[in-house]
Parts: structure tokens; C-alpha cells; sequence
């Protein structure tokens, strides 16, 4: 069992179909499991789930809603897979989601924080085992102008186990 922080985004209801519409034919991994979101804080496993929720509200005590921009797609190799991903990354807001996601390893969290991964804030749209399948995913997201709006203004706790994310607990953002 694992324990994670993600950012469920507010968006569109035309951008929300616009990801969905492409995850259910190129997200074979996480479709089915997770809708679209930035994960803050990756699995941890080390501690308890009372443990783990305390330490995420105590870390994000005050911490600031905020408005993002997406407007382009790249992708990245798993550093624990064959997979490759395809990706939205934001424009604006990347600073606000790296900001967060440094906060709350602090502390308790601090021997979880992989440091020989780059922290690259995104929503997943799409996976492969081949790489130029998502090199093909990425250049048609990036082949038209787009731009998807949104705003953050929750952290969601949640379990991870046997392909299931379940909410445990979540926590408002400051306006």
C-alpha cells in the first residue's frame, strides 16, 4: 500500500473530455485508475496512513491556490519501467506545483524525495513501451496551438493498492 498527494485540476468541461477523449485510447496504464491530475508527493510506503495525512496538513498549512496554463506536451522515459510517457506540462504554474511538491518533503517526508529523478510537474495523457509511440503522441498534442486553463485549489490524500486510488482525506488550498 502506498500513500500520495495529488492536485485534481480544475478545468473546462471541453478540456476535461479533450484529455479524457485521448487517455482512453493512449493511457493504457492509468485510464481506468486515476482521472487527470499533478501528482505532488509520489508513493511512500514507509509510513502509517495517520502518520502520512498528519504530515501532509502540517506541511500544507497555507499554502496557496493557484491558476495554471498548459500549452504543451512532451514525454519521458519511466525510471522504473520499460514505459515511456506522454505528458502536459504547465506554462504557468510550474513554479507553484515544484514549490508544493518541495514542501511537503520536508520533514518526515525528506528520506522519500527522489533526488536523482527530475521533479517535472504534469498531467499523464498517454504511455508506451514504444518510444516513438509517444514521440507520435506528444508531436500531435504539440502540431496544433492549444491551451488548457486551470485552477488548483485542493490537495487530495490518497491509498494506492492493487490498481486502486482511494481518497483518504482533503485539504483546501488558501485563497
Amino acid at each position: 500500500m502506498a500513500y500520495l498527494v495529488l492536485a485534481y485540476p480544475i478545468i473546462s468541461n471541453s478540456d476535461l473530455e479533450l484529455i479524457q477523449k485521448f487517455r482512453k485510447v493512449n493511457d493504457k496504464l492509468y485510464y481506468d485508475v486515476v482521472k487527470p491530475h499533478f501528482t505532488i508527493v509520489f508513493p511512500v510506503f514507509r509510513l502509517s496512513e495517520t502518520e502520512f495525512i498528519a504530515e501532509i496538513k502540517k506541511q500544507s498549512n497555507n499554502l496557496p491556490s493557484f491558476n495554471f496554463s498548459i500549452r504543451c506536451s512532451t514525454m519521458t522515459k519511466d525510471a522504473f519501467s520499460e514505459y515511456y510517457h506522454s505528458l502536459l506540462v504547465p506554462d504557468e504554474g510550474y513554479s507553484n506545483i515544484v514549490k508544493i511538491h518541495d514542501k511537503l518533503y520536508r520533514d518526515k517526508l525528506i528520506e522519500d524525495l527522489r533526488l536523482d529523478i527530475d521533479f517535472v510537474p504534469h498531467i499523464g495523457i498517454g504511455n508506451s513501451i514504444e518510444k516513438f509511440k509517444c514521440k507520435k503522441m506528444v508531436d500531435n498534442w504539440n502540431s496544433e496551438d492549444f491551451e488548457i486553463n486551470g485552477t488548483v485549489t485542493h490537495l487530495t490524500i490518497v491509498e494506492f493498492e492493487n490498481n486502486v486510488v482511494r481518497t483518504l482525506d482533503e485539504i483546501k488550498l488558501e485563497i
